[in-house]
């Protein structure tokens, strides 16, 4: 029997599961560990011996895991996402008092969470098939750094995002390797729009 027929009338032909993250970053660890220490280097290139380099030492590794799976399986984990928030912000506050106006800079980065959350919370609400709740909880943990960094971090790091997206989407389309129903994952065009934001407005 020819293992490639197709199933009787009416069946549901079986589909492949898929991987989940934890498997997504076991297979492609290398692509992962290259990504966080190219990403982790050039932070600490742009940031120096700061009290603030901890915190985003932890954003540039856990953003290049979020990145590899997204890509891979268009799904951002939770189990990396929500924590972040909490690391993110016990990082930054345990460098305010070595930070000249510390804690005006945790108070942006607050608010730059909020607002970011709220940005990207209501363009889901407004059309769920742009943007996943993966990308929404993501960008609360990227606004709180934007935010540590000001508002213009904050605003460059939202229009490189749209920017970076609008760019690769195209070329995707321009290619014909993408159709206008296609799913493209948001995540790492987010991660890396906050690089560029990072590495301009780094103190």
């Amino acid at each position: 029997m020819d293992a490639t027929a197709a199933p009787p009338d009416g069946a549901v032909p079986e589909r492949s599961p898929v991987p989940g993250w934890g498997a997504v970053v076991r297979r492609r660890a290398v692509a992962v560990v290259v990504l966080a220490v190219v990403v982790v280097a050039a932070l600490a290139w742009r940031i120096g011996a700061r009290a603030e380099l901890a915190a985003f030492a932890w954003l540039g590794a856990a953003g290049s895991v979020l990145a590899v799976v997204d890509i891979a399986v268009k799904r951002l984990p939770d189990p990396i996402v929500l924590p972040s928030y909490g690391i993110g912000a016990a990082l930054l506050g345990a460098a305010v008092p070595f930070t000249e106006g510390g804690g005006a800079r945790f108070l942006h980065a607050l608010i730059g969470m909020a607002a970011l959350f709220a940005w990207f919370g209501s363009q889901w609400l407004i059309r769920p098939s742009a943007v996943g709740q993966g990308d929404v909880k993501l960008a609360g943990v990227l606004g709180l750094y934007l935010g540590w960094l000001g508002s213009a971090a904050w605003v460059l790091g939202v229009l490189a995002t749209a920017v970076l997206g609008a760019a690769v989407s195209g070329a995707l389309l321009a290619a014909r390797r993408a159709g206008r129903a296609s799913a493209i994952p948001y995540g790492p065009f987010m991660l890396a729009g906050t690089l560029v934001a990072v590495l301009v407005h780094a103190p």
